[in-house]
């Protein structure tokens, strides 16, 4: 029994498209979008990254390969989900919060799986970290002001990051061994520089969101 009379839905005993039910339909619907289900392909990528990156103590070059395939497909789908989002108008909440925690998620699998396995120098690993996990507090310390976009340096840092990082997952050797360092270094480099940035739009917007405030409170009395 739904409550909804009969004749509500044409006579054939199902409610009407403008009911309850019918809304918690169009809301499910808009969860299950091609978006969303990229954002929680990522998400389940992330153990089995580590899951594989960790196989036969971690060294094994065949299981790296595979390690290396789902991190690559991880960063893909990146790439994809927030644009299909944006050009179909598929924005979700589940979106907004799911969206930023996988892109963090993936990253950080990679960076401690490394360090822990002695391929990459912690202090390395933490610089990034304490910068992603800083600018995602900062960004809700000020988000009664307004939105910090994402800018274009934040875009190369996080390709430059996904790169090096993707470098180190692979067992490589010789010259290209030596070029994933140098891929880190301005991954790092790019990662401190943004963040900076990141810090300073955070303080103009505040001190223009509280400036507002004032004059706004000042017209009221």
């Amino acid at each position: 029994m739904t409550g909804v009379p009969a004749s509500a839905g044409g006579g054939t005993g199902r409610p009407a498209p403008g009911g309850k039910l019918g809304a918690a339909a169009v809301n499910q619907a808009s969860l299950w979008n091609i978006a969303n289900i990229l954002t929680m392909v990522r998400l389940v990528l992330v153990p089995a990254f580590v899951v594989l990156m960790l196989q036969d103590g971690g060294y094994d070059p065949a299981w790296r390969a595979w390690a290396w395939a789902a991190f690559a497909v991880a960063m893909i789908t990146d790439i994809f989900d927030g644009h299909l989002a944006r050009a179909y108008n598929l924005v979700t909440d589940f979106g907004k919060i799911a969206d930023p925690i996988a892109d963090k998620a993936i990253m950080a699998a990679g960076l401690i799986c490394l360090s822990a396995l002695g391929d990459l120098p912690w202090w390395v690993t933490g610089v990034i970290l304490f910068r992603e996990l800083g600018i995602t507090l900062m960004r809700f310390w000020v988000i009664r002001h307004g939105v910090i976009p994402a800018s274009r340096g934040g875009k190369i840092k996080t390709l430059a990051q996904g790169t090096a990082v993707g470098m180190y997952v692979l067992a490589l050797t010789g010259p290209l061994a030596t070029l994933r360092f140098w891929v880190m270094a301005v991954a790092v480099v790019l990662t401190v520089l943004t963040g900076l940035d990141y810090v300073r739009q955070a303080i103009v917007l505040r001190r223009r969101g509280l400036a507002a405030e004032r004059a706004a409170a000042g017209d009221t009395r």
